[in-house]
């Protein structure tokens, strides 16, 4: 259950060119809360920034001149990101990023120390096809607060993938808190029972005639519809 946000920004947009990172942002989150972890750097990149890529990030080539290089922050990283499943938008651009500083020091890829990539862009494109998934659209459909975000910064991004991470899978988020609150029940003796919870009362709720009428009604209209191929009409029937 541990994940890790993840941003980067560079300078430019193909690694395959020379662009290397400028930029690492990383928040935690375990069980579906954001811990207090989280892991930020800045780097000398020993290259210049494209116009077009400093419009978008607004961190120039003189404010990194002392901070770090990638092979000195590299250890580190592989400690904060390894075991977790990565969280990442438009996971292709950063990992290629990330995989080609590591390949310049003879380390093994990205995907050999995490325990897996979520990409929540194709996330996106998946729940929302035809639509502008960028982060700043997720922001406006899911309300979430994006206003601090003037311009790119990997930290700031990451912080705000987990909320809308956290918005776009709201029904598992909603399942998981509620088991985690449950209170533990416990006996005079002061031991938990082995199933908590089992002898509580679930309400039943059977359907009435009339519901049971309209749902027939619907199902009829999808077999129409789909020319004989109702599935849920099909397994009542087998049933």
């Amino acid at each position: 259950m541990r994940m890790i946000f993840l941003d980067t920004e560079t300078t430019g947009l193909e690694h395959k060119l020379g662009h290397r990172i400028i930029e690492i942002g990383g928040v935690e989150m375990r069980n579906r809360r954001l811990t207090q972890q989280h892991f930020h750097v800045y780097l000398n990149p020993d290259r210049e920034i494209d116009a077009g890529a400093l419009s978008v990030h607004g961190i120039s080539r003189e404010f990194l001149l002392d901070k770090p290089r990638f092979a000195d922050i590299a250890g580190d990283f592989l400690d904060f990101i390894r075991g977790a499943e990565l969280v990442i938008h438009n996971a292709a651009f950063d990992l290629g990023f990330l995989n080609a500083e590591l390949a310049l020091l003879d380390m093994a890829p990205v995907e050999t120390v995490c325990h897996g990539v979520c990409d929540t862009l194709r996330m996106a494109k998946e729940l929302h096809p035809g639509k502008k998934n960028n982060l700043n659209a997720l922001c406006e459909r899911y309300a979430v607060d994006n206003s601090r975000r003037t311009l790119h910064g990997a930290l700031l991004d990451a912080e705000i993938l987990a909320e809308v991470y956290l918005a776009m899978t709201r029904g598992q988020e909603s399942l998981i808190i509620d088991l985690a609150d449950e209170p533990a029940q416990r006996s005079e003796t002061g031991h938990r029972p082995a199933a908590v919870g089992a002898a509580r009362t679930q309400l039943v709720r059977r359907a009435s005639p009339e519901e049971l009428a309209e749902h027939e009604k619907l199902l009829a209209a999808i077999e129409q519809a789909s020319k004989g191929r109702c599935l849920w009409l099909h397994r009542e029937s087998a049933a």
